[in-house]
């Protein structure tokens, strides 16, 4: 059962861009690359730390194709196909190709701020579309509407192919209730580095992280032992990275991870439109801590 796989640190995989803002294909294959090296338990692609919205069609199926033949089956991969527009993610799933991709992640629609039944009968419609598991996303920090934990709970337990959710309310009351209440065959994913530990404790079953672009065997490794009950170790490797969490998303994201991966001569520190690149302040804060921690940059 894909459940079974979508637990550990899976990796929310950023698009690096060359200084002209093209897509920066042999870096993101070098990055692929050293996330299975470090054990990466899964990637995400094409989720919003790849700034989806600012990539044409093309460019995202040249990137879905290269990471799939790259991973060739090492490790899951989940793929994002969200929107805010149902009848054109229905038509997406039911016509595009998916071979190689082991689930999708949909984010609850954005904008257009739906009421809680709006969104079961999005996910529904969903559901109904495809056989591919499904993992919800729930982020109202972007969408502008949070997910109830009764709505979730009642999409996880109506349709047998949504099978987790990546939370990233911020609501620790929300997510515990969902994890408290929720059918055997769902899990519950953090979509927050930073509250990735305390969720596990209460019975998450790993993260989609950011972080874990830049970190993968560290963060891999605290979210291995969190899981293992291991709560001693795995607290005194979330403390090395508490200041890290902060930085990474001051300036928004990917900017912090992109700055971070680029002090460590990974990519280009480019962004495309509207985001930009950290503030200096922030890059420099974000050096002395990677130096701090005895990261290479």
């Amino acid at each position: 059962m894909i459940q079974t796989k979508l637990k550990g640190m899976g990796v929310a995989l950023i698009t690096p861009f060359k200084e002209d803002e093209s897509v920066d294909y042999d870096a993101l294959m070098r990055l692929v690359d050293y996330l299975l090296q470090n054990n990466a338990d899964f990637l995400c692609v094409l989720g919003t730390t790849a700034e989806t919205p600012t990539l044409t069609e093309d460019e995202k199926k040249t990137i879905k194709k290269m990471v799939i033949d790259r991973v060739n089956g090492r490790i899951p991969i989940l793929l994002g196909v969200g929107g805010n527009n149902t009848r054109a993610i229905v038509e997406t799933l039911k016509n595009d190709d998916f071979t190689g991709v082991d689930a999708i992640l949909s984010v609850v629609p954005y904008y257009n701020k739906p009421s809680q039944e709006g969104i079961y009968q999005h996910y529904k419609a969903i559901s109904e579309a495809t056989e591919l598991p499904i993992v919800l996303y729930n982020v109202p920090g972007r969408t502008g509407v949070n997910m109830t934990a009764e709505t979730t709970l009642r999409i996880a337990r109506n349709f047998s192919n949504v099978i987790a959710i990546k939370e990233a309310s911020g609501n620790i009351t929300q997510m515990d209730d969902i994890i408290k209440n929720k059918p055997d065959n769902f899990n519950v994913i953090s979509g927050d580095d930073g509250i990735t530990f305390p969720l596990i404790t209460l019975g998450a079953v790993g993260v989609i992280s950011v972080i874990g672009n830049a970190f993968p065997r560290e963060f891999s490794r605290m979210t291995r032992l969190a899981l293992q009950g291991d709560f001693a170790n795995a607290l005194t490797i979330h403390h090395r990275f508490t200041e890290l969490f902060d930085l990474l998303f001051v300036d928004g994201n990917p900017a912090g991870v992109k700055s971070m991966l680029n002090a460590m001569g990974m990519i280009e520190n480019k962004l495309r439109l509207p985001l930009v690149p950290t503030r200096i302040t922030t890059f420099e804060a974000i050096r002395k801590v990677l130096n701090e921690l005895n990261i290479k940059c």
